[in-house]
């Protein structure tokens, strides 16, 4: 099986249309959607990830009587072995919990800030922000990572099984070694410089004359294995504190362009945080996810709930309406969240306005089924004044998802990210450090006003990322969901509720469906997709610019249905579902 990171394979096309299929009862996938790979049925538990060897590491916990949680954990270090370009404990990411009766808790591993940062940390010397290219691969990218401490909280809470015998799979990995993949061996060819940037990267995935090690080369990294082995025996304070936390703090500094970099004190201080859940509601169904810092719960909510006066079953998947109402709803919804979301425990986050259903019903009022906006802004929240974003949306390719289910049917949706591909480049301990910090706003200040996304001291970036849990309107847990790759993050979450909600596809196929993007004035719809038939249709209804382009896709989730749940990961990837 060929899996893609830059090029689509030629999508299958039929000639039936949904509407017709709402008629007959017949379920068929939409025409030139992406081949869905086949869901899984699994009666008592499940792992889907975006890598079966990840996978097949948290089923392993289930089958020894572990929790979804300990199953999220184990699936997140081993993706730190075999996914090392896109998470991993350098690393942050979101946890959410959802129980079979309805309770939803969240905890935000996101990485901070270092204490020296403050809104100048990207600003040259004459006061001018500095561009991506010119801070990724510092000191200045790099977060607190927050993935080993999130683990920790989220297994003193859920964990059954011991601390250490969740290390146990990606130990195994590291040391025994793990086959390059095509996706991977594709990561390493295209971002060789980032993968490359530190002689531990070097020697373990290139060649002496400097190639990418081809696919199907062993790879085994036991510095990783060494690093693992003591988080595993000393807990996580064996990486914050001590000798461990100051050498990451070091090397980190080192880095750093700059007097004022990361200290010891920066990793010892980090706490994984409790957040509220957000949840919303759209056609009867409950959505939670997570709240700010990222932005994903609040956009995937207003996405979808700005298009519930429009009858998207009735339109059917193949109408060019039913794409371009996603694609204006989509621009309303990211004009508030580039206004308003940040860490708020910094900046006072309008959670409730946003998502307030009066609110949303007015400007979904603002979409046409006939004609484009032609100027799209934010909303106007009551007493707050925020400068808009700086407009840089920095590419994301270091990000994974997965979603875990236990035998009692709790659900863990979990984000991992380190932002860039292979992060900020820096590998220590076989790991590479995240980028995260360029996730704030490289310029503090626009047209006189502080950016709510700005640096500063201790605080956390936005993110996208949109772990997800969804009840149906009997109220039972029915969708456990997620996905990488960066700001597309909250549109492909809600085009797979769409396409389950809406359209009735079986979850195989929701993930299957082609992407549309749409967070400003451009519209990018997948390159090779049945979208691309639509792009004069797209044109004709007022969007000026259509492009085709090739987009990092990777969704990951599960489904209840009337014979058990199903896992399924999206056929873009080498994402896996193992059952327990």
């Amino acid at each position: 099986m060929t899996m893609r990171f830059t090029r689509l394979a030629p999508l299958v096309a039929t000639s039936l249309l949904l509407s017709a299929c709402a008629t007959t009862g017949e379920i068929a996938r939409p025409a030139g959607t992406e081949a869905a790979a086949p869901a899984l049925q699994a009666p008592t538990g499940l792992v889907s990830a975006a890598d079966p060897r990840a996978a097949d590491a948290g089923a392993q916990m289930l089958r020894q009587g572990g929790s979804s949680t300990d199953a999220a954990i184990a699936t997140m270090l081993a993706l730190t072995v075999v996914e090392p370009q896109s998470s991993g404990i350098g690393g942050g990411g979101f946890f959410v919990r959802g129980t079979a009766d309805g309770q939803v808790s969240t905890i935000d591993g996101r990485e901070t800030a270092p204490a020296a940062a403050g809104p100048d940390w990207f600003l040259a010397d004459d006061g001018t922000a500095k561009s991506y290219g010119d801070v990724v691969m510092t000191g200045l990218s790099i977060g607190v990572p927050g993935n080993i401490r999130l683990a920790e909280q989220a297994h003193r809470q859920y964990g059954r099984l011991a601390w250490a015998s969740l290390f146990a799979p990606a130990i195994k990995l590291a040391e025994d070694g793990f086959a390059v993949s095509p996706r991977f061996n594709e990561f390493l060819v295209k971002y060789q410089p980032r993968a490359a940037a530190s002689a531990e990267g070097r020697a373990l995935f290139y060649t002496d004359a400097g190639d990418a090690k081809p696919v199907g080369t062993i790879i085994r990294n036991p510095d990783l294995a060494a690093t693992l082995k003591r988080i595993a025996a000393g807990g996580p304070d064996w990486f914050y504190t001590n000798e461990a936390g100051a050498e990451i703090a070091a090397r980190i500094r080192r880095a750093t362009p700059r007097d004022a970099g990361m200290t010891a004190q920066d990793l010892a201080s980090y706490e994984a945080k409790p957040r509220d859940a957000v949840c919303g509601e759209y056609r009867a169904y409950r959505i939670c996810g997570m709240g700010p810092p990222s932005s994903g719960a609040t956009t995937v909510i207003a996405i979808l709930k700005q298009l519930e006066p429009f009858d998207l079953n009735g339109l059917g998947v193949n109408s060019p309406v039913s794409w371009h109402v996603f694609a204006e709803s989509q621009r309303l919804a990211y004009a508030d969240r580039e206004r308003y979301l940040a860490d708020p425990d910094f900046i006072t986050v309008p959670v409730q306005w946003l998502l307030q259903p009066d609110y949303l019903a007015g400007r979904a009022r603002l979409i046409s089924t006939s004609a484009t906006m032609q100027k799209v802004e934010a909303g106007v929240a009551p007493a707050l004044a925020i400068a808009p974003p700086d407009g840089t949306e920095p590419p994301e390719n270091g990000t994974s998802h997965f979603v875990a289910l236990d035998r009692e049917g709790t659900a863990v949706s979990y984000t991992s990210t380190i932002e860039g591909p292979f992060g900020s480049g820096l590998m220590m301990g076989g790991f590479y450090l995240n980028n995260e910090l360029t996730d704030f706003s490289l310029a503090p200040v626009v047209d006189g006003q502080m950016v709510a996304n700005r640096v500063e001291s201790g605080k956390r970036p936005r993110s996208s990322m949109a772990p997800t849990v969804v009840y149906a309107p009997d109220g039972q847990l029915i969708y456990i969901l997620g996905a990488a790759g960066g700001g597309t993050i909250p549109v492909q979450v809600a085009k797979t509720l769409i396409g389950l909600i809406d359209f009735r596809l079986p979850l195989a196929d929701a993930l299957a469906l082609p992407q549309l993007y749409s967070p400003g004035d451009t519209v990018v719809i997948e390159q090779g997709s049945m979208l691309e038939s639509m792009t004069a249709a797209l044109t004709a209804l007022g969007h000026s610019q259509v492009m085709a382009r090739e987009l990092p896709l990777k969704t990951n989730a599960a489904e209840r249905t009337a014979t058990g749940w199903v896992g399924a990961a999206d056929p873009r990837s080498e994402g896996a579902s193992v059952p327990q």
